[in-house]
């Protein structure tokens, strides 16, 4: 099953303890399969929230999640399950800096 693994962030600027801590985390999931996909995203500034109500729309500069400034990343796990989703998040250098969430793809094949 596909885990959408969302990386946020208080502060872009310098959010691991340094680039070889994530390359250490990419290299060693890429590697055992589980990560499928991931990358860093620009500043919080470059983002919009769009939303249509009623007719009318609003496009506004900032975050969605108001938790933390940022959503600094994304990446897409391949897992057996939920556990192992969330022992892959708990070893990335972010889930010590940050905030990790791991949320399942919906199943489109499963029965409802």
């Amino acid at each position: 099953m596909r885990y959408l693994l969302l990386v946020c962030t208080e502060e872009i600027d310098d959010p691991a303890d340094g680039p070889d801590d994530i390359d250490r985390w990419v290299s060693t999931h890429d590697a055992s399969g589980a990560r499928v996909w991931g990358d860093r995203l620009v500043d919080v500034s470059e983002s919009r929230v769009v939303r249509v109500r009623h007719g009318g729309t609003t496009v506004v500069p900032g975050a969605l999640h108001r938790d933390f400034a940022a959503i600094a990343g994304i990446d897409i796990l391949e897992c057996d399950s939920l556990d192992q989703a969330i022992a892959i998040a708990i070893d990335h250098p972010m889930a010590r800096h940050g905030v990790l969430e791991v949320r399942p793809f919906y199943d489109w094949d499963g029965e409802a």
